[in-house]
């Protein structure tokens, strides 16, 4: 049991760390489709406030969700410099915006800790761990909780 405990604690992931209203946030580097300058979206009738719209990726509807106010906080003033995050979680492809993309990250899974039960509430829902690397705190976030939080075209075609 002991070998095996060494071997998941050794186990690396790697997330690409983005920055929202000067927070850092990480995603698993498999969920990354691509990356992309902010572009003007198409806004949706009756779509939750943090839906910004949709945007055409290559002849595809991609929903956009705007990160920071998914998380409860306003919405994005956004200007060139902000960025598009192009997510598939397996079930659905949709973007997420934030204001930009920072690095790549490596941990190991006994380096993620446990978000504190004090800073529980709907938006953690979303948060997988946090990891404190090199005087830094990232806040990992779940792309498939994320996606399950709101209603897409993809839904709407599947229905």
């Amino acid at each position: 049991m002991s070998e095996m405990h060494n071997t998941i604690n050794e186990a690396r992931q790697q997330f690409i760390t983005f920055l929202s209203d000067d927070q850092e946030y990480g995603a698993n580097i498999m969920a990354i489709r691509e990356i992309r300058g902010w572009t003007e979206t198409t806004p949706l009738p009756h779509a939750p406030a943090y839906v910004r719209g949709v945007i055409n990726l290559r002849g595809v509807v991609l929903p956009v969700i705007d990160l920071k106010a998914r998380l409860g906080r306003e919405l994005t003033a956004t200007n060139p410099k902000h960025v598009i995050i192009v997510v598939d979680d397996g079930s659905r492809t949709f973007g997420v915006l934030v204001d930009a993309v920072s690095d790549i990250l490596t941990a190991r899974a006994g380096e993620i800790q446990q978000t504190p039960d004090l800073a529980r509430d709907a938006q953690s829902d979303f948060v997988e761990g946090i990891v404190v690397m090199e005087q830094r705190m990232v806040t990992l976030l779940s792309m498939k909780m994320l996606a399950l939080s709101f209603a897409g075209p993809a839904e709407a075609e599947a229905a």
